[in-house]
């Protein structure tokens, strides 16, 4: 635990550390670029840890919160500079920020986010070359009884070509699609190669308000669509529990319950949790014969209104490569050159996910609850580092891509907000008043205030 909790930390510092880094550095060199003298580059926020003054003047600053990061500009805080006539002859007022164009000003809001879509594309790109793209091919390897999905139509061993018309080579892709309509009320298209024909077909689910209030959704669970069968196989069984009681023994492979075949474990684990305290006749493989015994699940409950059974046994684990055939596996690979396609197609299209995902949040289509705070980033961040080098590129490429987007939202204080001023300047052709940019500022401080109470509000709920 001490360990877990010691990674988590280091993934996170080191993780914060890159994108904020990566971050303020697009506003340091174009600010460089545009004739702005930069005072202080820091990265993290509080006391100073590091500080030193490189050969440019630029005072840089490692600090102690790792939460952020800015790039303090000379005249940021003074719009009046730029229109003192006598300051302007200055050469230290010629490099304010208040004296640039608003052009140049824009650039430079921008440059923070556009830095992190850049960081994107490139650890996209890393991917691409060094792994490509890998997975299972979606052939639907089971259903729920009554699910949504088979009644649909979709049977087992359909293979899901395209979501809403957009192609899906494996699961991930099924998923990620899929979760695009989180929250929304209409139909699901699913274009399917049937196992039973040779002809492309589309199966429409109609979906309401689809897991609005899900904090984790998983849409091919609520569709009742199992992408991988994992044989009902025992890989062992507690002490003093049901199954040991009704004789259940390692490497058992259950065939039928109550003469209804079990197709896999996913299967086995609905019958037992939709059956406690009820006897059940349960045939299982055991060696060269086939073994009958009677099998009581026990009741259990949760948060204190649904009951369910256990039996107190857990699957034998086995490898994809021991569970799927070789033609089920898809692997994709790229050239230096071929790679960058599909790295710019990977960050536009999760740029279009998180923008769409803040815009259900605001107007309620799905829960505040899905915002994380620096606990759960520290916990994913780890995980995905002990996963290995690919996972964790992943999650930080997406990490990056979700501050550049939030970063342009237009809330004063954020980049964004720069970026409004800017664009009313440009229409008006007057600099927003100092006064509306006060109140601007007071607004931005309570809205991203508000939002990090929350995040860390649901970090804490996550961990209870």
């Amino acid at each position: 635990m001490v360990l877990q909790t010691l990674i988590s930390v280091v993934a996170l510092i080191l993780t914060l550390g890159i994108l904020v880094t990566i971050h303020e550095y697009g506003h340091f060199w174009v600010a460089r670029r545009c004739g702005v003298k930069v005072l202080r580059f820091s990265v993290g926020f509080g006391r100073p840890l590091k500080t030193w003054v490189g050969e440019d003047g630029v005072e840089y600053v490692i600090a102690a919160i790792p939460l952020g990061g800015y790039v303090k500009m000379l005249g940021q805080d003074d719009l009046r500079v730029a229109d003192d006539a006598n300051a302007a002859l200055s050469s230290q007022a010629a490099q304010s920020w208040g004296a640039k164009t608003t052009a140049q000003r824009a650039s430079i809001a921008a440059a923070g986010p556009i830095a992190n879509f850049l960081l994107a594309i490139f650890v996209f790109w890393l991917i691409n070359i060094f792994y490509g793209v890998s997975g299972i091919s979606p052939v639907v390897s089971g259903l729920q009884d009554e699910s949504k999905a088979a009644l649909a139509g979709l049977k087992e061993g359909d293979e899901i070509l395209a979501v809403d018309g957009e192609e899906t080579v494996i699961w991930q892709q099924v998923i990620m699609q899929m979760l695009s309509r989180l929250g929304e009320t209409g139909t699901l298209v699913l274009t399917i190669d049937p196992a039973d024909s040779n002809a492309t077909r589309d199966i429409y689910i109609p979906i309401s308000t689809w897991m609005s209030s899900e904090t984790e959704p998983n849409p091919l669970s609520d569709l009742g669509i199992i992408q991988l069968e994992i044989p009902a196989i025992i890989g062992g069984v507690i002490s003093g529990g049901p199954a040991e009681q009704a004789g259940l023994m390692a490497r058992d492979s259950v065939l039928t319950v109550d003469g209804r075949e079990i197709r896999g474990w996913t299967h086995w684990v609905e019958e037992i949790r939709s059956s406690p305290e009820l006897d059940l006749n349960v045939v299982v493989q055991r060696g060269g014969e086939q073994v009958a015994l009677k099998l009581v699940p026990e009741a259990r409950s949760q948060d204190d209104t649904l009951t369910y059974g256990s039996i107190g046994a857990y699957v034998l684990e086995a490898s994809i490569s021991e569970l799927l055939p070789p033609e089920r596996r898809r692997e994709i690979r790229f050239g230096l050159l071929s790679a960058i396609g599909p790295a710019l197609q990977e960050t536009w299209s999760k740029s279009v996910f998180v923008l769409n995902s803040v815009k259900k949040m605001i107007i309620g289509l799905i829960s505040v609850k899905n915002i994380n705070g620096p606990i759960t980033i520290a916990q994913v961040a780890g995980e995905t580092a002990s996963y290995g080098l690919e996972v964790y590129l992943s999650f930080l490429a997406l990490l990056s891509i979700s501050l550049g987007v939030l970063n342009l939202l237009p809330i004063p204080i954020l980049d964004g907000g720069q970026l409004l001023y800017c664009a009313i300047e440009a229409i008006t052709r007057k600099p927003v008043s100092e006064r509306i940019q006060a109140w601007g500022l007071q607004l931005g401080l309570l809205m991203i205030s508000g939002i990090t109470i929350l995040a860390i509000y649901n970090d804490v709920n996550r961990l209870l």
